[in-house]
């Protein structure tokens, strides 16, 4: 079933005399919001070696002050002024540009959390990984873009993998330390997203403010754009395979509108265990953070008895084409959920700038698999570096095909 993760691969600081030192990318994100939120509560238990954000600088120097950062890194490399501007007489050092973020991420930690969204994470979160760092992982792309290089740095490296997103670590939770050859079936679960009830046609004619319109979680525009289609779903499966060792065919999605399961594991012997929590980010961010101790989180708590019904259904593939295209490049494996990921993202910024309608997402996608499966480009990336060339050149097609599509009401790669 391969190596994937387990349950006693992880080491811990707690009930050391220091506190935990702790590395945050993305750190003005929801997922970093959610992150200092608790560090903030916990001041004895970590200490924050350095964050990084992308365009925000104050924004990033107000988390930066909050955790007492020692470093702060902006992505942006001519914000570096501006940044050291709003952090004079912290004492916090500041950095800017791809340099100072992968700078960050090699801070001396126990844990760097990695939370940059798309594949802009990938390379700061492989260099921590590099050092041999635990990394608490809520970027899904550093698996989707890369996995295979991905999950073969880790273990090389001793780095070990703690999963952030809700789905993974509901599923990291349920397994027990189980025998992988006991699992029969993975199974995440998806809310279904603001367009779970309505038709095709109507889906297609979504603007953006409706596919920003989550009805159960507050994220960043670029994954809630993925949920209202279905995509992030595959996004989540393909990492579940790396993550977890799990092949393609023993791995499951059931929509499941409430968000309260968020993933199932089912055994030879016909039990299932489940992981179940409300939808706040809080939950699993604070399992990793003090991963095999618990932290005490304001989540409310759940409450089965008030919410009284818990229902599940198969997810449409007409209605959401994004869901099958995601799991077919991940039987097909190779480079092709490289090229995926890349023309998504490019995909959904041509969305959110209304350069192409809801139901160009996909399609476009669809097209830039095509044409990569076509001319080779979809090959096994075999290092980090070569998955993250051929997000460059997948990248640079898809501007050039939503360029066409302004231009001609056409998506056509050239």
């Amino acid at each position: 079933m391969g190596t994937g993760i387990r349950i006693d691969d992880f080491s811990t600081v707690a009930g050391s005399a220091r506190p935990r030192r702790i590395v945050l990318l993305g750190a003005t994100g929801s997922i970093g919001r959610s992150t200092v939120d608790l560090l903030e509560r916990d001041r004895q238990g970590f200490e924050v070696a350095a964050v990084a954000g992308g365009r925000d600088v104050e924004a990033l120097a107000r988390v930066a002050r909050s955790v007492r950062a020692k470093f702060a890194a902006i992505a942006d490399p001519n914000a570096l002024g501006a940044l050291k501007e709003a952090l004079a007489g912290s004492g916090i050092e500041a950095g800017a540009g791809h340099a100072a973020v992968v700078e960050a991420a090699e801070r001396e930690a126990d844990l760097v959390v990695s939370a940059i969204v798309g594949a802009a994470g990938v390379a700061p979160t492989h260099a921590a990984l590099r050092l041999g760092r635990d990394v608490a992982l809520a970027n899904k792309e550093c698996l989707v873009c890369a996995g295979v290089p991905f999950m073969r740095e880790a273990e090389k490296a001793g780095a070990r993998l703690l999963p952030m997103d809700s789905e993974h670590n509901a599923i990291f939770q349920a397994l027990g330390g189980a025998d992988p050859a006991t699992i029969e079936r993975m199974t995440l679960t998806a809310s279904g997203g603001p367009f779970r009830t309505w038709t095709r046609l109507a889906i297609a004619e979504a603007t953006p403010e409706q596919a920003l319109a989550h009805p159960n979680w507050a994220m960043g525009p670029k994954i809630t754009i993925d949920c209202a289609g279905m995509m992030n779903k595959g996004l989540e499966l393909i990492e579940a395979h790396h993550l977890f060792g799990v092949p393609a065919a023993r791995l499951d999605v059931v929509v499941h509108p409430q968000s309260i399961v968020h993933g199932l594991v089912s055994f030879s012997d016909g039990s299932v265990t489940a992981g179940l929590a409300v939808p706040d980010m809080r939950v699993p961010i604070a399992h990793c953070l003090a991963y095999p101790e618990r932290l005490t989180t304001p989540a409310r708590r759940l409450d089965l008895a008030a919410i009284g019904q818990l229902t599940f259904e198969r997810p449409d593939f007409e209605r959401f084409p994004a869901l099958r295209l995601a799991l077919d490049a991940l039987a097909e494996g190779s480079g092709l959920p490289t090229v995926l990921n890349a023309a998504n993202e490019i995909a959904v910024e041509g969305f959110l700038s209304r350069r192409i309608g809801f139901d160009g997402i996909h399609r476009h996608v669809a097209d830039a698999c095509d044409a990569a499966l076509k001319d080779g480009t979809a090959r096994e990336p075999a290092s980090v570096e070569e998955a993250l060339d051929i997000d460059h050149i997948v990248r640079e097609r898809s501007r050039a095909a939503l360029a066409m599509t302004a231009a001609s009401g056409m998506l056509t790669l050239p």
